[in-house]
């Protein structure tokens, strides 16, 4: 009890934190450079890209949804905006046809037509209400799919339980929010998920639960091949370790395994494909995973941005694309989330530091 109490601390120290990007920390390829986008993004999460060029931004205790612009093309935002705040844990957001998702928690907002009302952004229009309103894992990445639906994912309530297909689950619905359906089950917690380009398959992280140690189990990164799929939890992690409790009785080749284990804790989150051309070739079609960093591991891990490479579904390389965002067990910063701008460039979002930092490529 004492261990979990004091990890439960590290986590609300860590969480009220404020920390100024320490770019100078940072580790990347070679013919790699980042760069701060904005940093007055408290709270930064999730990111989406309007049609004109915006950049909306959620955010999680922060309670704002923020838009940032570059009028000038100079790869900085020269103005960040508040369009929505007072919301409860708006961590997800998603642009389609003019207007803005937003999560929270139990609800689904919508700021209709917003890139033409910046300045003076329209009240949140309520799409759905009707979700769990539990906060534990309750706050929402969210994204519309090749399918033009808006996808939810209903995070475990927990750290381990089972409360059927109420919960753990990924859902998704239409635009107005009418057509609430399961897509699939036996996810503790996805805060990230993206579609393949040419296959339209969803690829998406999960987090592993908690309290079974520092090496297990592992986060995963899963890839979805058929609606109503279970990928285990809370019966079995990583696609081959039962449970401890809920797994009595059960045997993990029941459920679909994880694609790559991408280690225990790292808090995997927001991930998308790169399909630019400014990174070199060996980019094109990867993954790009965004890990916020373990709160209750005795040595710390993740605190990073990764690269996933693959070979249609098959994993070639897990690697590397910036490191150094906590020194010597401290951390300063902790990616989010990731998301490719049109010319090829990333941003990265730090809800440590409250920052968009932008990653480009020049050998």
């Amino acid at each position: 009890m004492r261990r979990w109490m004091f990890a439960l601390f590290g986590l609300l120290a860590v969480h009220t934190a404020s920390a100024a990007p320490q770019l100078d920390k940072l580790t990347l390829p070679k013919g790699f450079h980042i760069a701060v986008y904005a940093d007055d993004v408290a709270n930064a999460r999730e990111i989406t890209l309007g049609a004109k060029g915006t950049v909306f931004v959620g955010s999680n205790n922060a309670g704002k949804v923020y838009a940032l612009t570059d009028s000038k093309g100079s790869g900085h935002a020269d103005k960040v905006r508040v369009v929505a705040s007072g919301l409860e844990l708006p961590v997800g957001v998603a642009f389609h046809h003019g207007d803005l998702y937003v999560s929270a928690v139990s609800k689904i907002y919508v700021l209709r037509d917003i890139e033409n009302h910046l300045d003076d952004p329209p009240k949140p229009e309520v799409v759905y209400d009707k979700f769990p309103t539990e906060t534990h894992h309750g706050w929402k990445f969210i994204a519309f799919g090749p399918d033009g639906k808006l996808y939810v994912p209903i995070g475990a309530p927990c750290n381990i339980c089972d409360k059927g297909k109420a919960y753990a689950k990924i859902t998704r619905m239409n635009p107005d929010g009418s057509g609430l359906e399961d897509v699939a089950y036996g996810i503790r917690n996805t805060v990230g998920f993206d579609w393949q380009p040419g296959t339209k398959q969803m690829w998406f992280s999960d987090n592993g639960r908690d309290l079974l140690g520092d090496e297990v189990p592992s986060d995963e990164l899963n890839r979805l091949s058929h609606i109503g799929e279970h990928f285990g939890y809370p019966y079995c992690h990583q696609g081959d370790m039962l449970d401890p409790e809920f797994g009595k009785g059960k045997n993990c080749k029941d459920y679909t395994p994880s694609v790559l284990k991408l280690g225990a804790h790292v808090a995997s989150l927001g991930l998308r494909f790169y399909e630019g051309k400014q990174f070199p070739a060996s980019y094109k079609g990867a993954i790009i995973v965004a890990e916020h960093g373990s709160w209750n591991r005795t040595k710390k891990s993740g605190y990073r941005v990764m690269t996933v490479r693959l070979h249609g579904d098959k994993v070639l390389s897990y690697e590397p694309l910036i490191e150094g965002f906590q020194q010597n067990e401290t951390a300063w910063g902790r990616p989010a989330d990731v998301q490719p701008l049109p010319d090829g460039s990333l941003l990265v979002s730090d809800d440590l530091a409250g920052a968009i930092y932008r990653v480009t490529y020049q050998p």
